[in-house]
């Protein structure tokens, strides 16, 4: 299988300091190749994630189903990271569900080999760790939001944050990630 292209120009931009072999040898190690249909489900609740994806192209939504609702936890979208972090840090069934928005194609490493390279290239065991601690904050920031201020605030604050996502996203799955209707969100848009 050939190593996907964008995966590697995002592995050499991000990760300071690897050597061209290196890259090859981390970036042939995305062996799992998934190619997913609009609305199909990359896994799904119950299911124990040992994979982490890189998205190729499309685009994909992380939910938890609440009784007969559906909460929008994250996003992924094209030339990004996406994995359930619960499931695979603790090795536990997902609460999680990853459903494409997009038909969307995806490159994976499974974690016996991604952990095999942190433990033996520190270059990119210290980007793991700053991406993982990157992840940590934002999710705090998202809770705090969700929890303390108003639509508008939130809004603003996610425009700030990530502004590629009104890029990739559509309004109706940013709303819900937000935690407001669609008509909340296109009149903060307006305004």
């Amino acid at each position: 299988m050939t190593t996907p292209r964008l995966l590697k120009a995002k592995l050499r931009t991000e990760i300071n300091g690897l050597t061209e072999s290196e890259l090859d040898s981390f970036s042939e190690l995305w062996t799992i190749k998934k190619n997913l249909n609009r609305h199909e489900l990359l896994y799904q609740k119950g299911k124990t994630e040992n994979n982490i994806y890189f998205i190729e192209s499309g685009t994909l939504k992380i939910c938890y189903d609440l009784k007969d609702q559906e909460i929008i936890v994250g996003f992924g979208y094209k030339n990004t990271f996406i994995f359930d972090l619960p499931s695979f840090f603790t090795e536990q069934p997902s609460n999680f569900h990853i459903q494409a928005i997009k038909s969307s194609q995806l490159f994976g490493i499974n974690k016996t080999d991604f952990y095999k390279v942190l433990d033996s290239n520190l270059t990119i065991a210290k980007y793991w760790r700053t991406r993982t601690e990157l992840i940590l904050l934002d999710l705090v920031e998202r809770e705090i939001d969700i929890l303390t201020t108003s639509p508008e605030e939130r809004y603003q604050r996610l425009q700030k944050r990530h502004p590629e996502l009104f890029q990739h996203i559509p309004n109706k799955y940013i709303a819900a990630y937000l935690r407001m209707t669609p008509e909340t969100l296109s009149r903060l848009k307006k305004s």
